[in-house]
């Protein structure tokens, strides 16, 4: 019997990295076992996919025995949380007790402009930095996956509510170039790995979308893809911050979102590489494609603002698992809840409060 491909995190939403991985592996035949944090429906969508469910705590040992044992390839990723080194060093040791013959990790792509000396101001590149070092102390077989920003993170989450409302784009990125990718793309990178690892062992690999550009340019690619003019409008980094933050978001996942924004302004997300059509065979998504395939979201709903608020709820939700801008999350929970200002209002305002997520929930997704 085949040994199953262990991938953490695939209870996310559809189109999600983790639950894309596990599609992926699954059309291809092979056995997936998913790691997910709850017994829930989203679990029961993966054994109705073919999926092997097992519900696991990445910071509790005797989960992640019962977990990893039997697997010889699994895919580690998690999104920004304070305990992510923790999480990485659990999952590594109990990796290497079970024989695991290959790790794809789910990293960050700023960590090569990082070293010993050279850091940034983001707590989580640190933590991914140091997660890396662990890794590689290990002795594990490891594949280092290292995407930049996230598609569905800058250019979906933070931008959809003012192109549908104003069609202007508002972020905090200055005149700086990014390549921002796709987690579709990065999904197939790492089923690609996990399908046929052994040639990657010890390599690291940097996903990019196709082109590196600023706001501007992108702006223009956005007109293209929903057929209206879309204009950029830079934004002070720290007024934005402290929106955040007023929202409910927890501080660590402000700071390494308001440090990518820094980091964007400096030009340092002016980065390229073919490696996902390296890898793949066939390139990444354009931000023009990625906009055409969600105008929907770009673009007013006719049955009125309490349901556009209600989707900028689900993705401001769905935005602490993400990995695109932090690529699972362990503490503050962030749950949006969308409310009518008052009776006689057409629009609804956003009432984001932070919950505090006990431990023993675990971070599997």
């Amino acid at each position: 019997m085949a040994h199953p491909v262990l991938v953490t995190g695939a209870a996310g939403r559809v189109g999600a990295v983790g639950r894309t991985v596990t599609e992926l592996l699954l059309k291809q035949g092979k056995a997936v076992r998913a790691m997910v944090r709850n017994e829930d429906e989203r679990a029961q969508a993966l054994r109705d996919m073919g999926a092997e469910v097992v519900v696991g705590d990445l910071l509790d040992l005797d989960s992640m025995h019962r977990v990893i044992a039997g697997c010889e390839t699994m895919y580690f990723g998690m999104s920004v949380s304070d305990a992510y080194l923790a999480a990485t060093v659990n999952a590594a040791a109990v990796a290497k007790h079970h024989g695991v013959k290959a790790f794809i990790n789910m990293s960050q792509m700023t960590l090569s402009q990082m070293s010993i000396t050279e850091t940034t101001a983001s707590p989580q590149h640190k933590l991914h930095w140091l997660a890396e070092q662990a890794l590689n102390w290990s002795g594990l077989p490891v594949v280092h996956v290292r995407p930049t920003v996230f598609l569905e993170g800058f250019f979906l989450i933070f931008t959809s509510d003012s192109v549908r409302k104003s069609n202007q784009i508002r972020l905090p990125f200055g005149e700086g170039k990014t390549s921002p990718v796709a987690a579709e793309d990065v999904a197939r990178v790492v089923a690609a790995l996990l399908a046929n690892p052994q040639p990657h062992i010890g390599k690291i690999y940097h996903l990019t979308g196709p082109q590196s550009e600023n706001m501007h340019f992108y702006a223009q690619e956005y007109s293209k893809a929903l057929g209206r003019t879309i204009t950029f409008q830079d934004i002070p980094v720290e007024p934005w911050r402290d929106g955040l933050l007023e929202r409910g978001l927890p501080v660590h996942l402000v700071n390494h979102l308001a440090t990518m924004a820094d980091l964007h302004r400096a030009g340092r997300y002016d980065r390229m590489s073919d490696d996902v059509l390296t890898l793949t065979g066939q390139g990444p998504l354009s931000v023009q494609e990625f906009v055409r395939k969600n105008a929907a979201t770009f673009t007013a709903s006719a049955k009125g603002d309490l349901r556009e608020s209600c989707m900028l709820r689900k993705r401001l939700n769905f935005m602490y698992s993400m990995r695109c801008i932090m690529s699972g999350g362990l503490g503050p929970r962030t749950v949006a809840t969308a409310r009518p200002a008052g009776a006689n209002a057409g629009d609804a305002r956003l009432e984001v409060r932070a919950e505090l997520e006990p431990h023993d929930k675990g971070v599997g997704d």
